[in-house]
């Protein structure tokens, strides 16, 4: 292998033998890290290669494919990222694509710009070896390889293991992301009914959408993760498939967890809508009320605004003041009238 087909140091996260459990020492390039698992091999011993790659490009996702004969189609996903869940088998290897979520702090709880940012990992896992293709800033697998590693035990598992380490990662940022969300929730539906304030539905929608994206990160795993129990029991160890189970449990529990939030909002809009509604009607009475009251001095001043000489007490010297007072008696009791039924 050529040095033109390992990527660059910017995509190249990292890259690492294993055996027996623990990090070989030395810096590899996937196509020397490759070699170097075969002549571990060649003397008996166990040992694959986990190489990390972030955002890489057509050209050097290649490289790294033709090192460990990865299927097309496969390549063909992790550079274009954009993937749903997913988990495709190709004769003695898997591929896994994760979404990946951050809860993004912000300073309004009622109107977020943005409270759920996604990602994605791509896995491609082998007999001895591990590629992950990370999409997004906020998916480092740092904090993952530093625990494996120090935990030789669960390295001696395999590259599986590995796999198993990555998704439960992933999983428990679901289930943080979602416990987080409720409190967001949560003010949204105090400020949606708060007594003496007026319903705004933009934000219930707003946050709708964050669960929404959530949910289409969260819910089509459960699907992979029944595949890697039931059809792939010839790859995965007996062991790693019992730490799998423990995760798909995070994971279904999650699911339901986002689906419930989902539920929730939908009822919030339409209780919220109603609320609007609601209030539309107050204000449409309030409205007619006022338009009445001041019909009768409209009509009266329009009536006496005329220019005809015969007309009503025109000459009198008290028939302007008994006018404005008439207007001024017919307006209270109209005003006493809307106030006594609720529209004003």
């Amino acid at each position: 292998m050529t040095a033109s087909h390992d990527p660059t140091p910017r995509v190249l996260v990292d890259c690492g033998v294993y055996a027996d459990g623990k990090r070989i020492p030395g810096r590899f390039t996937p196509a020397g890290a490759r070699a170097k698992v075969r002549e571990i091999e060649a003397d008996g011993r166990e040992a694959f290669v986990w190489v990390g790659l972030h955002e890489p490009g057509q050209a050097q996702m290649q490289g790294v494919a033709a090192t460990f004969e990865l299927h097309p189609l496969s390549v063909e996903d992790a550079v274009q990222a954009h993937q749903r869940p997913k988990l495709e088998r190709y004769d003695d290897s898997l591929f896994l694509a994760l979404k990946t979520v951050n809860y993004v702090a912000h300073e309004s709880a009622v109107v977020p710009r943005e409270i759920v940012e996604t990602g994605e990992i791509m896995m491609f896992v082998g007999k001895n070896f591990v590629v992950t293709v990370r999409h997004g800033e906020h998916s480092s697998l740092t904090d993952v390889r530093r625990r494996m590693e120090a935990d030789p035990e669960q390295m001696r598992l395999g590259p599986f293991a590995v796999m198993h380490a990555i998704a439960d990662y992933v999983v428990d940022r679901y289930v943080e992301v979602t416990a987080r969300m409720e409190s967001d929730i949560d003010l949204i539906e105090e400020a949606a009914f708060a007594p003496g304030t007026r319903t705004d539905v933009e934000p219930i929608y707003q946050i709708k959408r964050e669960v929404v994206e959530l949910r289409r990160a969260v819910a089509p795993l459960s699907g992979p993760f029944e595949r890697m129990q039931n059809e792939c029991r010839d790859l995965i160890s007996k062991e790693v498939r019992r730490y799998l189970r423990d995760v798909a449990d995070h994971q279904t529990r999650a699911a339901e967890q986002i689906a419930g939030y989902n539920e929730l909002l939908s009822s919030l809009v339409q209780a919220a809508l109603a609320r609007v509604g609601m209030q539309q009607n107050t204000d449409m009475r309030k409205m007619s009320a006022w338009a009445g009251i001041i019909a009768v001095p409209t009509m009266i001043a329009g009536i006496y605004g005329m220019n005809f000489d015969y007309m009503p007490a025109l000459h009198w010297a008290f028939s302007y003041p008994i006018v404005v007072a008439g207007m001024c008696v017919i307006s209270a009791v109209l005003y006493r009238a809307f106030r006594r039924n609720g529209w004003l």
